[in-house]
């Protein structure tokens, strides 16, 4: 026993495990998070850091735990073990969800406790269903034929575990093995084949010509594990995308889109889909636009405006491990981030599109040949570097021409604020130093900056 606790000290916290450093009220947060999800482990003595702190082990610190989990509405049966300086709290999944702690509902999110209000853990529960694809276990997986080394290794240098933890022990102690059998989680994780019990489970690529489907041009369908399915499917974006290359002090290379939007939209739809749907994943590339779907399925009362805001996510178990090897990050946040990645680019922000059945990822893709990455940060990456030799004002005139190269010398003025006359020196400044330049008519012509 003392060695499985060192094991589940040294895999440090997750979906469910947490660690505490002392008994306080915050433990019934916990207990009531856990009831809420599918139980879990406390262990008293223990800092976030997995660091042994050490703690009270007496009857007296046992009986005020059981009075916080009777505390808990309804109350909980909990059991509790002592190890010398340390306590166990094993929390049972609540078979009278939802459950609350001091009037307030919390549920688990990767390896953290987070409130809700008490419509959205009811609807949660009551519309969503207790069955849960990730945590559900799988009596015909076989570690002998099925289990996929690899990709266990794979996980565990993601996740940063020590390996010299048995498998089957490390992954009882995650909780992807649950009275000896692997959940569906772990089969998406760690299968050779993921085919073999999923034929949902795979995702489909495919590259078509201009706008329509009526020709297909490429396509590839990626069957492996959840890890290796998300670095194919954006190894494979990023091969069919443009790529544009700018010359500074060295060449560099930027994607038409940036890259970490793609990877966002792809683990959003690994982590959220309903796997419970015959649908699988897809991924389209057209002339204008590249849409990522995911089967989708909520309650009649969310929204798309729920959804964005990431308050009923899917598949808590799943996304937790995903967190655990360092995939995600806080639920909720991905859109965010997609949306924050575009506007770093400069780019239109994705559409979101959910349509009962499929939740859709739009992406514009940009005409390199009229608004190209050098183009969009001309302006910018120039003002920077020349308005510190120069002054203020040659920033503002390349600003202004970044976001439209037929403006006029007057019009410029008229937006700065000083003279045109004065525009006129500052613009011949900057064709002297070679980073301006002037294409075509006064009338008709274009400005162009040099990036060079």
């Amino acid at each position: 026993m003392k060695k499985q606790l060192t094991d589940l000290i040294n895999t440090g916290e997750s979906y469910k495990t947490e660690f505490k450093k002392s008994i306080d009220k915050s433990i019934g947060r916990e207990m009531c998070a856990f009831a809420n999800s599918g139980g879990g482990k406390i262990l008293v003595g223990i800092d976030d850091k997995g660091n042994i702190t050490g703690c009270r082990t007496g009857n007296t610190d046992k009986s005020r735990i059981q009075d916080i989990a009777r505390n808990i509405d309804p109350p909980l049966t909990i059991r509790i073990k002592s190890f010398v300086n340390l306590m166990l709290i094993e929390v049972p999944e609540g078979d009278k969800k939802p459950y609350s702690f001091q009037g307030k509902f919390y549920l688990r999110f990767g390896s953290n406790s987070q409130k809700l209000r008490r419509n959205e853990i009811r609807d949660f529960f009551q519309k969503q269903g207790l069955v849960k694809f990730d945590e559900k276990t799988d009596k015909d997986f076989s570690f002998e034929y099925d289990f996929n080394n690899s990709a266990y290794e794979e996980f565990l240098t993601r996740a940063g575990i020590d390996s010299r933890i048995p498998p089957k022990r490390l992954l009882e102690n995650l909780s992807f093995i649950k009275n000896g059998k692997l959940n569906n989680a772990g089969i998406l994780f760690f299968c050779k084949d993921i085919n073999k019990f999923f034929l949902n489970a795979n995702i489909s690529c495919v590259l078509y010509q201009g706008d329509s489907r009526s020709k297909i041009l490429d396509k590839k369908e990626f069957i492996k594990d959840i890890i290796t399915n998300y670095e194919d499917t954006i190894s494979y974006l990023k091969n069919k995308l443009n790529t544009e290359y700018v010359i500074k002090t060295e060449r560099e290379e930027y994607l038409e889109l940036p890259e970490d939007a793609l990877r966002e939209s792809v683990l959003n739809a690994i982590a959220h889909r309903d796997y419970f749907s015959p649908s699988h994943i897809q991924v389209n590339i057209w002339k204008s636009s590249i849409e990522i779907l995911n089967p989708a399925s909520y309650p009649d009362n969310i929204t798309l405006e729920d959804l964005i805001a990431g308050s009923h996510p899917k598949n808590l178990f799943l996304f937790s491990m995903m967190q655990r090897a360092d995939l995600v990050e806080k639920v909720g946040t991905g859109i965010q981030r997609i949306n924050e990645a575009m506007e770093e680019y400069k780019l239109e922000l994705p559409q979101f599109v959910y349509e009962n059945v499929w939740f859709k990822t739009i992406f514009k893709r940009p005409d390199l040949d009229k608004n190209s990455y050098q183009d969009r940060f001309a302006g910018e990456k120039f003002g920077k570097k020349f308005g510190k030799k120069f002054g203020k004002t040659p920033e503002k005139i390349l600003k202004l021409i970044n976001k439209n190269n037929s403006i006029t010398t007057k019009e410029m003025a008229k937006e700065i604020g000083i003279t045109q006359r004065a525009i006129e020196k500052n613009i011949a400044k900057l064709k002297a130093k070679g980073v301006l330049d002037r294409k075509g008519s006064k009338r008709k012509g274009n400005w162009e900056i040099k990036l060079i």
